[in-house]
């Protein structure tokens, strides 16, 4: 056990298989942990009433009721919603993690787990609530002696920022590596059918048309065929196939492309291969990334559909982590999607017509020159103490189970950290909100 820790930590671990409770347990036991075990989800809500833990380790796949609703019933309890619940599970799709950090979890260890990555974890996140809780007593204590104690509260502030900032790179790490196995996945599944229909489209055609030239042939041979023959040649409507056949082959050319667009849109927004930093365009970027969220920008219910207005400018290719970049602009634009979804299910909404508008320019400050995009809606807007704190790690206004506050935070982290640029959020009530990025171009 590390020497930080001040008390003997009391850990819930939540799982229907008996055989991990006894290999948990003794991994945890051995380094001096407080153990307690339940096999499901009933057990450990009750458990958790009359004695909370300082961390809950639970199964995701359980009997009556799963990991997700027990993780979902803890975070809407006052008493309980701070807890910090760590998923354990066999599941390893990327759709199995972002549902486990929306639901309210802070980390996901992947069965057959090692015994070295389970103490790293769950060491972590003790040392990051005991840091909270000694936040919170430390803060009470400044109304009484605030000069005494600021010094303290200001080192236990920077430790703080400092473990969240490193859990942040995890779970960043995390949702980057999901999207590249659903990407493969996606691209490894429709790649193969569609190639083989685009493959084959082209001698399905050939064979049609010289079908119908035997027929045309056929025809000024022998002009008067026999009654059954010219019957036949009467109901197949020959006329008809000879003028609609084309269009068929091309319309279904069309949409074989189309799918192979959608399938490119994905892997140049994950940009799976592309670890390094590339020279790319961030107007393909952006492209997209509005690919992606298509389906969201239709119309849904009251919101009706979001106009999408681009005015694009004049911006070389930059040096950047394009996958990350690409991130960045999801996170903003479907901030905006929720934004103006809310703002237009409230009772008397606006009559305007829900609009995002993107624009990208070339800005010089002091022999600097930047790209800059401003992505702006037309919703309620932010207000000003909300400004002040939207990319803070962990803060949210959504409600529990629809955000997770890290949006934002690791836009920002991208953004300034990884690309030494700038982004900024401005925003009046009842105006719509910008947030701008600003990427220096080396």
């Amino acid at each position: 056990m590390n020497n930080y820790q001040e008390s003997v930590a009391n850990i819930l671990i939540v799982d229907d298989v008996a055989e991990n409770l006894r290999l948990l347990n003794k991994i945890l036991s051995d380094e001096g942990y407080k153990v307690r075990k339940v096999r499901n989800g009933k057990m450990a809500l009750n458990t958790v009433q009359t004695q909370p833990p300082d961390l809950i380790l639970l199964d995701i796949n359980m009997p009556q009721m799963n990991g997700y609703e027990v993780c979902q019933h803890l975070k809407s309890q006052l008493h309980t919603r701070d807890i910090p619940v760590i998923f354990i599970s066999a599941l390893d799709e990327g759709m199995d993690k972002a549902k486990a950090f929306a639901v309210g979890g802070i980390d996901y260890i992947t069965k057959p787990f090692q015994i070295e990555e389970v103490l790293a974890r769950v060491e972590n996140h003790l040392a990051i609530s005991r840091l909270q809780c000694q936040l919170k007593k430390q803060n009470a204590l400044l109304q009484e002696s605030e000069a005494k104690e600021r010094d303290k509260s200001q080192q236990l502030e920077k430790t703080l920022q400092q473990f969240q900032k490193a859990q942040l790179q995890l779970i960043q790490s995390e949702k980057m590596s999901s999207l590249g196995q659903l990407v493969a996945g996606i691209a490894h599944e429709i790649n193969n059918p569609i190639n083989f229909i685009y493959g084959n489209l082209y001698p399905a055609r050939e064979y049609g048309e010289e079908m119908l030239h035997l027929l045309q042939h056929y025809q000024k041979i022998v002009p008067n065929p026999p009654e059954e023959v010219q019957k036949l040649l009467e109901d197949l409507d020959l006329d008809f196939i000879e003028s609609d056949l084309p269009k068929l082959m091309d319309s279904m050319f069309l949409g074989v492309v189309r799918v192979q667009e959608i399938i490119n849109a994905l892997l140049n927004f994950s940009h799976l291969d592309q670890a390094e930093k590339k020279l790319i365009d961030l107007h393909q970027g952006i492209e997209s990334t509005l690919k992606i969220t298509n389906t969201r920008l239709k119309q849904q219910g009251n919101t009706g559909e979001i106009t999408v207005v681009k005015n694009y400018g004049n911006l070389p290719k930059i040096e950047c982590y394009p996958g990350q970049l690409n991130q960045v602009f999801i996170n903003i634009i479907s901030n905006a999607i929720d934004a103006l979804e809310e703002y237009r299910s409230e009772e008397n909404f606006p009559p305007e017509a829900p609009k995002i508008t993107i624009q990208t320019k070339l800005v010089t400050e002091e022999k600097q020159q930047w790209a800059t995009i401003l992505i702006s809606d037309n919703a309620a807007g932010i207000d000003e103490e909300i400004q002040k704190r939207i990319f803070d790690p962990f803060f949210t206004t959504k409600k529990i189970g629809k955000g997770t506050g890290l949006g934002l935070s690791i836009s920002y982290q991208i953004v300034v950290d990884k690309h030494q640029g700038k982004l900024s959020c401005l925003s009046n009530p009842g105006q719509g909100a910008m947030f701008v990025i600003e990427i220096p171009i080396s």
